[in-house]
C-alpha cells in the first residue's frame, strides 16, 4: 500500500515539473519574440532594449543584442560593451560584431560571424570565412575600454568562436592595447582558430616589437598556423628570426609553407640571403619566383638590375612581372612610358585578381619622393580604379606634396573617387600629425 502511494505521487510530482518546465519554455519563447517584435517596431530604443541585457534567459539577452545591433549607432557602444561580459558565446559574437559594425559600417552584413549561428545545447558553432582584410581607416579613433572589453573575451570567454571572433575584431579595430591578450590567448587556448585571428590580428596592429613572441610558431604543426606565423614575421620584420625562416623554408614538406618563408625572407631580405633569392628566380612555381624578385628588390643591388628586367619582359605570368617591375622602379627606372614598369604597376589597379598585389608594392615605393614624382602625372587621364588607388597609395606613403593632388582627387565628379580622395586626405592628415 506504501509503495504505491508512493508510485503515484512521484508521478505526479514529475507531471506538475514537467508542465512548470513547459510553462517557463513558453514564456521565454514569448518573452524573447515580444523583444523580437519590439525591436523591429518604429519607437524602439538601445535604452529599452538594453535592459534585457540582464535577463536570465539566453534567447531574451540575444534577441537584446540582436536588436541593439540593428538600431546600430553611437548609443550602442555602452550596452554592448556590456554585452561582452555575458556568459553566453552568441551574445558575446554579436556585441563584438555590433561594436565593430560601429566603427566599420557594412561589417554586419559583409564580414561579421553573426550568421549563421547554429546553437547544440550551450555550444555555438559559427562560421568564419577567409576574408580578413577588412581594417578602420587610420583615422578612426576606437574608445580604449571597447578595446579592453575585447581583450577580456579574447583571454576569458568559454567559446573559442568568440575569442576568435575578438580577436578578429581587435585586429580590425588596430587595436594595440590588446597585444597582451592576443599573445596569451595563443599560448594559452592553442586553438587554431584562435591563433590565426590573432596573428592576423597582429599583422593589422603591425607593431614590430611583437614580432620576437611568436617565433615559437615558425614550427607549428598546423600548415595554416605556420605560413600565416611566417607571414606575420616577414611583415613585422622580425630579422632576428631569418634563421628560422631559412630552416622552414629548407624544411617545408609543402609549396604553401615554401612559398610562406620565401615571401618572409623578401619582406627582410638582408646580404646573407641574396644567394637563396637568386636560386629561386627561375623556378616553375610563379609565386616563389615573384618573391625572389621582390626580395632582390628590396636589397637594391644594382647588379640584379639584368635579372630583373628579363623576368618583367620575358615572364609569362603576372605575379612574377609584378615583382620584376616593383624591383626595377626600386632600383631607379622610374620613367612613366607606356611600357614601363611602374606604368606598369599603376595599370595593375584596374586587375581585380592583382590590384591587391600592385597597390603594397607602390606604397611601399610612394615612400621615395622622387617615385612620388614620377606617380603625379599618371594621374592625369588616370581611370577610375587608378585614381581610388593611387589616392590610398598617397595617403599611406605620401608627404605634404601629396595634399595638393588629393584634393584634386577629392573634386574629382566621379563620386566614387571623389570619396576616396577624401579618406585618403584625412588618412594621409593623421599620419602627418603622429609624424
Amino acid at each position: 500500500m506504501f509503495a504505491k502511494t508512493f508510485v503515484i505521487a512521484l508521478a505526479v510530482a514529475l507531471a506538475a515539473g514537467i508542465c512548470a518546465q513547459d510553462t517557463q519554455q513558453a514564456d521565454t519563447k514569448d518573452r524573447a519574440k515580444a523583444v523580437r517584435d519590439y525591436a523591429k517596431s518604429q519607437g524602439a530604443t538601445i535604452e529599452k532594449l538594453a535592459t534585457y541585457l540582464s535577463d536570465p534567459d539566453i534567447d531574451v539577452r540575444v534577441e537584446a543584442v540582436k536588436g541593439i545591433d540593428e538600431i546600430g549607432g553611437a548609443a550602442t557602444i555602452d550596452p554592448l560593451v556590456r554585452a561582452l561580459a555575458d556568459n553566453d558565446p552568441e551574445v558575446q559574437i554579436r556585441a563584438t560584431d555590433g561594436l565593430v559594425n560601429f566603427y566599420l559600417p557594412g561589417y554586419l552584413q559583409k564580414g561579421g560571424l553573426t550568421a549563421p549561428f547554429r546553437r547544440a545545447g550551450s555550444a555555438i558553432k559559427a562560421h568564419f570565412t577567409d576574408t580578413n582584410d577588412q581594417v578602420i581607416d587610420p583615422y578612426v579613433e576606437v574608445r580604449p575600454d571597447v578595446i579592453m572589453a575585447l581583450g577580456k573575451v579574447v583571454t576569458g570567454a568559454a567559446s573559442m568562436h568568440a575569442r576568435a571572433n575578438a580577436a578578429r575584431a581587435i585586429g580590425i579595430l588596430r587595436g594595440r592595447a590588446a597585444i597582451p591578450d592576443l599573445l596569451s590567448a595563443m599560448r594559452r587556448s592553442k586553438d587554431d582558430e584562435v591563433m590565426y585571428e590573432s596573428l592576423i590580428a597582429l599583422q593589422k596592429i603591425h607593431d614590430p616589437t611583437v614580432a620576437p613572441q611568436i617565433t615559437w610558431m615558425l614550427r607549428d604543426l598546423s600548415d595554416r598556423i605556420q605560413v600565416t606565423a611566417l607571414e606575420t614575421t616577414g611583415l613585422l620584420q622580425n630579422r632576428a628570426a631569418l634563421p628560422d625562416v631559412r630552416d622552414a623554408l629548407n624544411r617545408a614538406h609543402n609549396n604553401k609553407v615554401r612559398r610562406a618563408a620565401l615571401e618572409a625572407i623578401a619582406l627582410m631580405p638582408d646580404d646573407s640571403v641574396h644567394g637563396v633569392l637568386v636560386s629561386y628566380l627561375n623556378d616553375k612555381d610563379d609565386a616563389l619566383r615573384a618573391s625572389a624578385a621582390e626580395g632582390l628588390a628590396r636589397l637594391k643591388n644594382p647588379a640584379d638590375l639584368p635579372a630583373l628586367e628579363k623576368m618583367f619582359n620575358t615572364d609569362k605570368k603576372t605575379a612574377p612581372r609584378l615583382a620584376a617591375a616593383f624591383g626595377m622602379v626600386n632600383l631607379g627606372r622610374l620613367e612613366g612610358t607606356e611600357l614601363g614598369p611602374l606604368r606598369y604597376l599603376v595599370n595593375q589597379l584596374n586587375s581585380v585578381g592583382y590590384r591587391e598585389t600592385a597597390r603594397p608594392y607602390l606604397v611601399e615605393l610612394a615612400r621615395d619622393p622622387a617615385v612620388r614624382q614620377s606617380i603625379y602625372p599618371l594621374l592625369q587621364g588616370a581611370s577610375r580604379d587608378e585614381k581610388t588607388g593611387l589616392a590610398d597609395v598617397l595617403a599611406r606613403s605620401g608627404g605634404p606634396d601629396a595634399l595638393p593632388y588629393l584634393q584634386t582627387i577629392s573634386r574629382d565628379p566621379d563620386t566614387t573617387v571623389a570619396e576616396a580622395g577624401v579618406r585618403a586626405l584625412k588618412t594621409l592628415q593623421a599620419r602627418t600629425s603622429r609624424s
